[in-house]
């Protein structure tokens, strides 16, 4: 309504201040309840959170309508005493020195400029400050990550009924923006200058109503978290005019008035004062560029005809900005489909200029192809420093989960053995068929496949978890390749999972998960699978891990080392390990062929002929030892018929006289037994009667006796014997 620049102060304005106070006071209680009650009752997370705003304004409209209804009594108080001033003259109190002790209203104004309206000014920067970090702390727990023990936020809910509440924040934003104009045409007069934080605050319930009718038709054309945003954005507001409400406060306590001025009230904010009443922006604005010019530039023809003409520019602009919107540069490396509605339009386009209609008829949805993107197939990744030692104690973290293995290969050896001890078969199958655990973090890095586009857009959505940072297809990525993983190394046994052979592992798990992403049409490539981390799960027994290939490499060359023995000593003896295999097969044929036939049947006669070729042929030391006893049966064979020859030779002698034959082979013995004993004893009385003895006693010589070395010739036959 118009109001006079000029306005007699009297109890009459007060009232009227009181009137609209408690009209404010009424309104912003009643939009409070109004907002709660429907957002409790459709479940909408933004309008309980809008609704705080009109709340907390509720206090400063009550204070100012205390405050104004103060004045009024003041005043009153006031014109009585200038009454009662004028009819007893100078007698009365009200001219004596106690005159400002009987003014009780003053007093009590005064106490209340002073004391509650700061008081109550930092009671509502406390409630904006306290609300906007419950909104903003609601909206960021959304997406954080919730430990064990803490409790779980409760979802952030759209809520039913959107038209409803569409026009209900639309509605009572219209209202509330008329009546904090019509509060603040009002503050222009000095008597009513304090109404003027009641309507900052009807105007901030105004802006966060406004606020969530825009997140609602974000939300109905798509964007679910612009919602979520706003929210966010009224609590940073909220904050915002908390921190300006004690910084003016603050400048209060030093900024210097006149005597019978009052302060302004603290949650007088100066920015939701420009928004209460605009026409004090450009009215602020003509006077600083007047200022910077230092002459009246506002009332020339030029900064007229901009005014004028302002709607016009603004107009220019915003069909600019919607030509522009039909036109869309597709960079390469980029491709873009055209969206309307929701549905892709036409085909892809990459390294071109797309044209579409106008925004929001169509819009645009450029992807980075040639991004290579990482994702990790698991909960969170593991610290590890610049040596990974498995003997180290580590920290057990519960948001980690080890992956299930086979058993490792020694469990064919173990089963072997407890099946040779007697075992029955399922214990050896439950010692065989055994799993085993790992840790592992497996990086997959994957691109949009050439062509693949369309199948990336329609494989999953885009929403993002309200928890997580992933959207809804990087989790489904996510999943089916860590199905696959998981199911690879169940049946890959631990050995080969902990000291793959180069790039077997990591081979084997890009193969499969391309092969699951291609069977599900997410027109993804995969790039590389990494594994950065691979031990043993943390515990005590992962030192053992490491007793476990040390002793395995111990087995190893002690098996190494027998064998390169066994292949010696076989090369050695038969010539080579492969014909010793051939001749242990041919002495295993003879065994069984002279068991089944006998010694001198004719297989076991073949099969003996067969291993002595063998061997034979061989030319290893076997060969030397049956060649050197062969040579020496054959010496032993030669010297008998040698000696038997002999004898028969001597036979034609021993049948001429066989006495003397007997006489002479006696001398004969006796004189080789006799030839090296110095003392010589000859016995016999038959011997003496039939020889003569010739003895000759000689001194051996110390020295060297050649006649020793010299072969002595035997007596012929029927000799006497005497030398």
């Amino acid at each position: 309504m118009p109001v006079p620049q000029t306005m007699r102060t009297d109890q009459y304005a007060h009232q009227q201040a009181t009137r609209v106070s408690g009209l404010g006071l009424i309104l912003l209680l009643a939009l409070g309840l109004v907002l709660l009650v429907f957002g409790r009752g459709s479940g909408s997370t933004a309008l309980v959170h809008a609704s705080v705003v009109p709340l907390i304004g509720v206090i400063a409209w009550a204070v100012l309508a205390v405050v104004f209804h103060q004045h009024r009594l003041a005043a009153l108080e006031a014109l009585e005493a200038a009454e009662l001033r004028g009819a007893r003259g100078d007698a009365s109190v009200f001219d004596s020195e106690r005159a400002d002790d009987s003014m009780v209203a003053t007093r009590r104004l005064q106490w209340m400029h002073r004391i509650l309206l700061p008081v109550a000014s930092l009671a509502i920067a406390a409630a904006f400050g306290t609300a906007g970090a419950w909104s903003v702390g609601y909206v960021a727990s959304l997406s954080a990550d919730v430990r064990p023990g803490e409790p779980v936020p409760a979802p952030f809910s759209v809520g039913a009924a959107t038209g409803w509440q569409l026009a209900v924040c639309v509605g009572l934003a219209l209202v509330t923006f008329i009546f904090s104009r019509f509060v603040a045409g009002m503050a222009k007069q000095p008597a009513w200058q304090n109404l003027r934080g009641g309507a900052c605050v009807t105007v901030g319930a105004s802006l966060a109503l406004a606020a969530v009718a825009v997140g609602l038709v974000a939300d109905a054309f798509g964007q679910a978290k612009f919602l979520e945003r706003t929210v966010a954005a009224i609590g940073i507001g909220e904050i915002a005019i908390a921190g300006e409400i004690v910084l003016n406060f603050v400048l209060s306590l030093y900024r210097p008035r006149r005597p019978g001025d009052f302060a302004r009230a603290a949650f007088d904010s100066r920015v939701l004062s420009l928004v209460a009443a605009p026409d004090s922006i450009v009215r602020s604005i003509n006077e600083a560029v007047n200022y910077q010019f230092g002459f009246d530039i506002a009332s020339s023809w030029g900064y007229q005809l901009l005014i004028r003409s302002t709607a016009w520019l603004l107009a220019l602009g915003a069909t600019v900005l919607v030509l522009l919107s039909c036109i869309v540069v597709v960079p390469p490396g980029q491709q873009a489909v055209r969206l309307r509605g929701g549905a892709i339009v036409g085909d892809v386009y990459e390294g071109t200029v797309m044209l579409k209609w106008p925004w929001p008829i169509e819009t645009a949805s450029v992807h980075e192809v040639a991004r290579i993107r990482s994702v990790t197939l698991g909960p969170k990744p593991l610290k590890v420093g610049r040596v990974n030692a498995w003997g180290e104690e580590a920290k057990v973290d519960p948001d980690r989960f080890p992956f299930l293995v086979a058993a490792p290969e020694l469990s064919e050896k173990v089963r072997g053995d407890v099946s040779a001890a007697g075992g029955d078969d399922a214990a050896a199958r439950g010692v065989a068929e055994r799993f085993a655990l790992v840790d592992a973090d497996v990086v997959l890095s994957y691109r949009i496949a050439q062509g693949g586009l369309l199948d990336w857009l329609a494989f999953a959505s885009d929403a993002r978890f309200r928890r997580s940072g992933a959207d809804v297809r990087e989790r489904l990525l996510r999943d089916i390749a860590l199905r696959e993983v998981t199911r690879h190394l169940a049946t890959q046994p631990m050995d080969a999972v902990l000291s793959p052979r180069g790039d077997s592992l990591v081979r084997a798990l890009r193969e499969r998960i391309q092969q699951a992403l291609d069977a599900a049409k997410s027109g993804v490539e995969v790039v590389a699978v990494q594994v950065p981390a691979l031990r043993p799960p943390a515990g005590e027994g992962t030192g053992m891990f490491e007793e476990i290939a040390i002793d395995t490499q111990n087995a190893r060359k002690v098996r190494e080392e027998a064998d390169r023995m066994v292949r010696a000593s076989m090369a050695a003896l038969a010539g080579s390990p492969e014909r010793a295999a051939e001749l242990v097969a041919a002495i295993g044929a003879l065994d069984a062929a002279e068991r089944e036939h006998g010694d001198a049947s004719p297989q076991a006669r073949d099969a003996r002929a067969e291993a002595e070729r063998l061997l034979m042929a061989s030319r290893g030391a076997a060969t030397n030892v049956v060649a050197s006893a062969r040579a020496k049966r054959w010496g032993i064979v030669m010297g008998a018929a040698g000696d038997a020859a002999e004898v028969l030779g001597q036979a034609p002698s021993y049948r001429a006289a066989p006495e003397l034959y007997k006489q002479l082979k006696t001398m004969q013995v006796l004189g080789r037994a006799l030839t090296g004993v110095r003392v010589k004893y000859v016995l016999g009385p038959e011997v003496a009667r039939r020889a003569d003895l010739d003895v000759t006693m000689k001194q051996a010589e110390s020295g060297l006796n050649l006649a020793d070395y010299l072969d002595k010739k035997e007596p012929a036959a029927g000799g006497n014997g005497n030398q």
